[in-house]
């Protein structure tokens, strides 16, 4: 572990009168460094279809894979009858669970606290669960092979809400454990007894019923791997659609008995993740066991129905949110409940400390004096998951929690959302701030995001816009929605969020080559997020070299140091401090070869950030350039200095960081239709420093771009028996350029105390904070009518039924007169 694990930003970092940063291009100069515009370097073989994904990979020999899957969402398996398949030419082997148990494969542990089945053999738990598999030349052969194997099963009643998972009469989803139960924990944060003072202290109260619904994090690349088994070496090689390759890499050690050293996972270009790439799916330990077992290289590709049904879900939290405060708005306490659905297998993300994950942030921006949760979760007779889609582990739930209720309570009041907010931020100069539930806010100044958003939407004119088409009974009506959220990220340090004992840190490698380029290799792996680019940005800044001479490596386990991959937006947070600080390594052992170059003691060395070179202190004439002191570090290194340029770090950050934002999103709500029509979105992130502006306004966009699929779309949906009636893209929504409107991107500088650059993270902020102001403004526009609360997914005609409930439908005009319109065209015939 490096030993300084808390290093401060330096003076470079600093803010001018208003706040902001100075200059927004902090390196000051034009190599390529922390600030700048910076175009991918990933992006050539993207936009040139040179990337290569798992489904490239072809290998000699390779074999292929397809499971068999239950059609029933609970049942028991009677008899598999794979005897159809095998008589097929094509077909080499058909895999049941009896063959897995014969090499103690089994079973497999998942990334919470229990164990899966790979393939089935008693009772399946979900629609599509794993029950064989059929390995054959090619795909198309054994998709054929797996629709003739013949399962006979015997269905069972199923269950697929929380709600009634917890009745005593319901089936139990889980008959291999101990419990007669579906309950798996109950999970409480915050002092209840301080919490209950405070309500019964309180001069208003306020309760809202809101479920944030089961959501799928469709990336655009579908799960896949393709094994292969080396006899001779006795190596077991992986390419496999990964997020966290050493993670995978010592789990897929411990399922096979195969040893660590001798199991190499390649995560190449990854289309997407969100999250859904986190966990190991049995497709993955088929592939292995098969290709130890045929001696071929095997691959696994799920389609997209697959995808969308199986793997990683995220959120399917029921809550009942209560807000205590004064008369005056003084917000005294916070209490929520919750019912989680877990699926068929735990979907604690923290299991040996927070099984409900980072929920306890859900008391948000707001300085807060006493806060409750408890959450109880249930097994059901879904897809397991909850840990995945672009959030840290529940924040987003926490996060819409709190920004609904500050929204009710402001309608009780009568108040200006934006005021309520205002009056009860956690003040600038109370940072580093624990909150009621024990977390440590580095930094923040909530006050200047929101003024600065306001005044960018004229937030007055938009008031008296909404009241002026109130007034005149418009067809449309105007709602404002507000999100002013903290997120808490870079899952993390060993003493807040360790998981099982392990302590989440990350590293980075890096060798200055004679020749001045250098090669950096990251523990963390990229999904889309520009890791190539970013990461080269942070090294060119600290060493003064260009940002094209620093060539950036992820995702192979035999090469790259060891690390716990990427989610919960630690990539920066983690990573990027890991090669912020093996960085200045590599540079103070520079500093003493230039001191050697330059004849001069190494005391009397410094280094300018701006030009990129050492000099003498006093005689700033004699310089050496990183690139001469590369090559000399080889060639003429220090007698006591070992040869070559080179660090690694692995660094476990001493807190987490808090980025926010102020969001602000404007919509019109059709009262005849019910359609609602995103008009505008404002989004401001302070992630603290910012290493590319441009690809930090990109990730903004794709994460709005996810909020609104939440807020308005999609949602996994189950009907009685089990069966997902939204498994796949002609059922479960994606919004698409139709549905995603121009937005505005803004920011404020406020860095982390505690973080080697002063970085905090944004990939997940956005998906984060759009939610709750996209249902803020929907709920805004019916406001006057008494309407609290729309649950997600808004679509038309759930908002037209709450509209028509509050009074403010209308008949359609004579624009849905269809009639009309035929005897229009009847009568232009006739003329």
């Amino acid at each position: 572990m490096s030993s300084d694990r808390s290093q401060k930003p330096d003076e470079r970092f600093r803010f001018d009168e208003d706040g902001g940063p100075e200059p927004e291009k902090t390196c000051g100069h034009d190599r390529g460094g922390m600030g700048e515009d910076v175009r991918r370097k990933e992006d050539r073989r993207f936009v040139t279809g040179e990337g290569t994904y798992v489904d490239d990979i072809k290998k000699d020999g390779m074999l292929h894979c397809e499971i068999v899957r239950s059609p029933h969402g609970h049942a028991r398996v009677v008899d598999i009858d794979g005897s159809r398949a095998e008589s097929m030419d094509d077909v080499v082997a058909v895999i049941t669970a009896e063959d897995l148990a014969a090499h103690d494969l089994a079973t497999m542990p998942t990334l919470m606290d229990d164990t899966q089945e790979v393939l089935v053999r008693e009772k399946v738990k979900f629609q599509s669960q794993e029950v064989a598999a059929v390995i054959a030349t090619d795909r198309y052969a054994a998709k054929d092979g797996a629709e003739r194997v013949e399962v006979e099963y015997d269905t069972l009643d199923a269950v697929v809400d929380a709600a009634d998972a917890k009745a005593e009469d319901a089936p139990i989803v889980r008959e291999d454990l101990e419990e007669d139960t579906n309950h798996i924990f109950t999970w409480e944060a915050g002092d209840e007894e301080a919490t209950e003072q405070a309500f019964a202290d309180a001069d208003v109260t306020v309760e809202q019923d809101m479920y944030y619904q089961r959501l799928h994090p469709a990336p655009i690349e579908t799960c896949g791997c393709v094994a292969d088994w080396d006899e001779d070496d006795e190596q077991m090689t992986v390419h496999m659609t990964s997020q966290a390759p050493h993670a995978h890499r010592t789990l897929f050690s411990m399922v096979s008995g195969i040893p660590e050293h001798k199991v190499r996972i390649v995560s190449p270009d990854v289309g997407g993740g969100f999250g859904n790439k986190v966990p190991i799916y049995p497709g993955y330990v088929v592939a292995a066991a098969a290709s130890y077992v045929l001696e071929q290289p095997v691959k696994w590709v799920e389609e997209r129905s697959e995808n969308v049904q199986t793997t990683s879900f995220a959120r399917d939290y029921d809550m009942t949110g209560r807000i205590a405060a004064t008369e005056d708005g003084e917000i005294l306490g916070i209490d929520t409940e919750v019912l989680a659905n877990h699926g068929a297998y735990n979907a604690a993300a923290q299991p040996s400390k927070f099984p409900a994950g980072f929920f306890k942030i859900f008391t948000g921006s707001y300085d807060v004096p006493a806060a409750h949760a408890s959450l109880d979760a249930y097994y059901t007779n879904t897809a397991p998951g909850g840990i995945a889609y672009r959030c840290s582990f529940r924040v987003t739930e926490a996060v819409y929690l709190v920004e609904r209720l500050v929204k009710a309570l402001a309608q009780e009041l009568d108040a200006d959302p934006a005021e309520i907010r205002r009056q009860n931020f956690i003040p600038e100069d109370a940072f580093p701030y624990e909150s009621a539930t024990g977390w440590e806010y580095d930094s923040g100044n909530y006050e200047r995001a929101l003024d600065k958003a306001l005044e960018s939407v004229d937030y007055d004119g938009l008031r008296e816009e909404q009241a002026e088409r109130i007034e005149n009974d418009d067809d449309t009506l105007l709602g404002i929605g507000l999100s002013t959220f903290t997120e808490i990220v870079g899952a993390g340090p060993g003493k807040q969020c360790d998981i099982a004992g392990v302590e989440m840190f990350d590293s980075c490698e890096i060798r200055v080559h004679p020749t001045g380029t250098a090669t950096v290799r990251i523990g963390v792996q990229t999904q889309g997020q520009g890791h190539e680019t970013t990461f080269a940005q942070i090294v060119a800044e600290e060493l003064g070299l260009d940002v094209d001479s620093v060539e950036v490596e992820h995702g192979d386990t035999d090469t790259e140091p060891y690390g716990l991959g990427t989610y919960a937006s630690r990539s920066t947070p983690v990573g990027g401090a890991a090669t912020a600080v093996a960085a200045r390594k590599v540079r103070e052992k520079a500093k003493s070869v230039a001191a050697n170059e330059l004849e001069a003691d190494e005391e009397d060395v410094v280094w300018s950030r701006e030009s990129g070179a050492f000099s003498i202190e006093g005689a700033p004439e004699r310089t050496v350039t990183i690139e001469e002191v590369a090559a000399a570090s080889y060639m003429n290194s220090p007698a006591d200095e070992e040869p070559g340029l080179e660090a690694v770090d692995y660094y476990d950050p001493p807190n987490m960081t808090y980025p926010f934002g102020a969001y602000v999103c404007v919509v019109e709500v059709d009262r005849e239709t019910g359609e609602v029509d995103i008009r505008q979105f404002y989004a401001l992130d302070d992630c603290g420093n910012r290493i590319n502006p441009m690809i930090i306004e990109g990730q903004v966009h794709g994460g709005v771009a996810q909020g609104i699929g939440t807020a308005m779309l999609e949602h996994v949906t189950y009907d009685d028996d089990g069966n997902v009636t939204a498994g796949d893209f002609m059922n479960y929504l994606l919004p698409t350029a139709m549905e995603i409107p121009e937005m505005e991107t803004d920011y404020t500088v406020t860095p982390s105390p505690h973080h080697p650059i002063g970085a905090k993270g944004v990939g997940e902020s956005p998906t984060v904070g759009s939610p709750p102001a996209i249902v803020n403004a929907v709920v805004d526009a019916m406001a006057h009518a008494g309407v609290r609360h729309v649950d997600m997914p808004m679509t038309a005609d759930r908002v037209w039924e709450v509209l028509d409930d509050a009074g403010l439908s209308k008949e359609p005009s004579e624009r849905f007169d269809f009639d009309a319109g035929a005897d229009d065209e009847a009568a232009a015939d006739d003329d």
